[in-house]
């Protein structure tokens, strides 16, 4: 399985809250993606949560959770967006690390895979999509995932894919690495494409 869109019940409100909080957290310093080989262009990461031994330490080692680490921490920006906080707290199944992900107009992620990172694996990539652009080209599996903004979507990192920003504007999600649990195994397989 590749990809798929669900639905979490009771967050809308919430995304339009945290939509009021986005400004903010634009306003903070967010560090530039340590991947340089797969992109070019602007791809930014504002850390939120991580692993509990990199609390303190440079938000590069904040951004990613390729570790083993079995504590996990919300980070001190999150005291600005109290209902981005919420969410997090709220979410069904435990969240792992959690950043806020800005790919700059004109800015290409290429084609690469985060190898483990997958719903079979026992850790699930789910973005919710705060801002896009009708150019903004995101594929898995040379599948194109249609994302809009105020979506969640379910993708499969283990597997090739790649992000195109074409147009004028910025895109941002938010990006949780996830503990599957078979609440999320049936949420992903109820609405698989």
């Amino acid at each position: 399985m590749s990809i798929c869109h669900f639905s979490f019940l009771g967050y809308a409100e919430n995304y339009r809250q945290i939509q009021q909080e986005l400004p903010l957290l634009e306003a903070q310093p967010w560090t530039e993606h340590v991947n340089r080989r797969d992109y070019q262009g602007e791809w930014d990461v504002l850390p939120l949560r991580c692993a509990a031994e990199h609390q303190y330490a440079h938000g590069i080692l904040q951004s990613f959770t390729r570790t083993d680490a079995e504590d996990w921490v919300d980070l001190a920006v999150l005291e600005l967006a109290p209902a981005l906080k919420h969410f997090l707290a709220s979410w069904p199944c435990p969240v792992k690390a959690a950043r806020l992900m800005r790919l700059q107009p004109q800015a290409v992620i290429k084609p690469h895979r985060d190898h483990g990172l997958c719903l079979e694996q026992g850790e699930a990539r789910l973005h919710l999509c705060l801002q896009s652009n009708p150019l903004l080209h995101f594929y898995v599996a040379g599948q194109r995932v249609p994302m809009q903004e105020g979506q969640i979507w379910y993708i499969n990192a283990d597997q090739t894919h790649s992000v195109e920003n074409l147009g004028a504007g910025s895109r941002i999600n938010l990006v949780l690495d996830c503990v599957v649990t078979p609440w999320l195994k049936e949420q992903v397989c109820a609405t698989a494409e």
